[in-house]
């Protein structure tokens, strides 16, 4: 017998769970954490301001909302810094930078690591919710797409 679950995850991690999120799937993609008195710095000594593009974050209910007001976190590649943050009022933001890019560039790198973080997220408290229950993860596949496929056991006593 087999059956399909789709499991939408309730979001009650905190801090730690979103940044672990972020770099997983910064690091997937080749980011690197961003020292911020690094960023600050380099926000002071730089004349001509950046090419800088904000987006949306889908599912920015699910993943965003662990994130605390006024706290951000940013990763960087290739001259490209990606920052996700909440502002004083709480509404979530994405903003990518980079000098010499295109705004087409700079929108697909942000959501290219946006629908990653979702995905990562997801999929943590997934396999968080699944150790809970008891399930024990028997096969995991992911394919060229990155679509991640589990195969998933639960034994009753």
């Amino acid at each position: 017998m087999s059956c399909v679950c789709i499991l939408t995850p309730v979001v009650i991690a905190a801090w730690p769970a979103f940044s672990a999120a972020v770099m997983a799937a910064a690091t997937s993609l080749g980011y690197t954490l961003v020292d911020e008195l690094q960023l600050a710095h380099e926000s002071r000594s730089t004349a001509k301001p950046d090419n800088r593009v904000d987006l949306e974050v889908p599912h920015s209910e699910l993943v965003m909302d662990t994130l605390q007001r006024d706290q951000h976190i940013s990763v960087t590649r290739d001259g490209v810094t990606v920052t996700f943050a909440r502002d004083a009022r709480g509404k979530a933001s994405l903003c990518v930078t980079g000098e010499g890019h295109s705004e087409a560039e700079l929108k697909a790198r942000g959501e290219q690591l946006s629908q990653r973080l979702v995905q990562k997220y997801v999929y943590q408290r997934l396999m968080q919710e699944m150790s809970a229950r008891q399930f024990v993860v028997v096969e995991e596949e992911t394919d060229e797409n990155h679509a991640i496929r589990l195969k998933v056991r639960h034994w009753e006593n």
